[in-house]
């Protein structure tokens, strides 16, 4: 069994989902959200820092997966989200985890079927796989899909080289 964290990065509200994977077999385990605080860029990114390290130490995952940004009409806010996809980032590799990256895109055709879907599509599909499951938000479910991405995608260099870890 492979303990699997997703993380959707975001500057205010960073969404975070754990499954266990087990062969074909994925389980929920969490899911909630990291919501900055502070006054100031640098305070924000702190507490994005601290949240998410309190996840990772309380879930202990053994491999992770962030999304890829995407670059849009406003620099300024694509470079401060980019800020959020470092801590989100550096956190899972400071606790020596593998880190997957998955386009939107991947994630939302891998876990809806089509890779244009609404965050509402999302959430139901994530429902559907991990029945039972109770969402902090859309967030936490994106966080959740891209989780279930990875433990499709992860292959050698994800969940393989997770488990060869986790056996030593």
């Amino acid at each position: 069994m492979v303990r699997v964290l997703g993380i959707d990065p975001g500057l205010r509200n960073m969404g975070w989902g754990v499954i266990d994977v087990d062969g074909p077999r994925i389980r929920h385990v969490a899911n909630g959200v990291v919501h900055s605080s502070g006054d100031d860029l640098a305070a924000r990114l702190l507490s994005l820092y601290r949240g998410l390290t309190d996840v990772v130490e309380r879930y202990a995952p053994q491999t992770a997966a962030v999304e890829q940004t995407f670059v849009n009409k406003d620099g300024a806010g694509t470079l401060k989200l980019g800020q959020a996809r470092g801590i989100a980032m550096l956190v899972p590799a400071q606790a020596g985890l593998t880190v997957g990256e998955y386009a939107p895109n991947k994630v939302k055709k891998t876990v809806v079927g089509v890779g244009h879907a609404d965050k509402g599509q999302v959430a139901h599909m994530v429902k559907l796989q991990l029945p039972g499951v109770e969402l902090a938000g859309p967030d936490a479910a994106d966080a959740l899909a891209i989780a279930i991405c990875h433990a499709h995608h992860g292959g050698a260099s994800g969940l393989a080289a997770a488990l060869e870890k986790a056996l030593v």
